[in-house]
């Protein structure tokens, strides 16, 4: 009879849903117990958790995202929501634009042709190199570049996590060794090279930082579209 009961349950999209808020509310109860250390990303150890219940469950992902499908959804309103602190900080943002832009192609540069050239160096394929190009860009950008381009869009937004999880992981304790003290630089960098995640840890550090994130993460999903077509083909043989 419980077999049939969880059959039933892991076929119904609301089941899933709620796993996925009920796992990242445990990652963030974990977080805030640690006092929001770097180490305890609440964004990591919910897809573990998820992950967990996947293959413990053996729940195919199309069925898991059939569920999670609404969670993806609310993306779209959540990124369009940075635009209310980014108004509160319109002035401190007009009066950093030569800086941020100069930042944003530097990055954004740095970003293509240091991860590729390195993973070149140790043979990766050419979809792989493809592949690996946009991972600084929020996933649903990153994908559609590493598609056109001839890349493997799954392996792209796998990239793209690990990007932004270790982002946001190593970017406070990185940031302290540097001695950068500016949330803006701090948040700008943050957003920059890991996207939403990188962005989210902007946040809970400091307003300003956040919103610097936010734009960096915005900016460079412009950008890194442009980039990546001239840049790969003289990486990329």
């Amino acid at each position: 009879m419980n077999w049939r009961l969880w059959v039933y349950l892991q076929t119904t999209p609301l089941f899933w849903l709620t796993a996925t808020v009920g796992a990242f509310l445990i990652a963030d109860y974990l977080a805030q117990r640690a006092r929001r250390h770097p180490l305890v990303n609440p964004v990591l150890i919910s897809v573990a958790l998820v992950a967990l219940m996947l293959k413990a469950t053996g729940t195919p992902y199309r069925t898991y995202f059939d569920g999670a499908q609404f969670v993806h959804f609310l993306l779209g309103p959540a990124t369009v929501a940075l635009g209310v602190p980014l108004y509160k900080n319109f002035a401190l943002m007009r009066a950093n634009v030569l800086p941020m832009a100069a930042a944003l192609i530097v990055g954004a540069l740095v970003a293509i042709v240091s991860s590729v050239g390195i993973a070149a160096m140790f043979g990766a394929s050419r979809e792989a190199l493809i592949s690996l190009a946009p991972k600084s860009v929020t996933a649903g950008v990153a994908m559609a570049v590493s598609e056109k381009l001839g890349g493997l869009p799954p392996l792209t937004a796998v990239l793209v996590i690990l990007t932004g999880v270790i982002g946001a992981v190593i970017v406070t304790p990185l940031m302290n060794a540097l001695r950068i003290r500016d949330y803006a630089a701090r948040g700008f960098a943050a957003g920059l090279a890991s996207h939403g995640i990188g962005t989210a840890r902007a946040f809970a550090v400091d307003p300003v930082a956040g919103v610097f994130a936010g734009v960096a993460m915005g900016l460079n999903a412009v950008v890194t579209p442009a980039l990546a077509p001239l840049i790969l083909p003289l990486i990329v043989r």
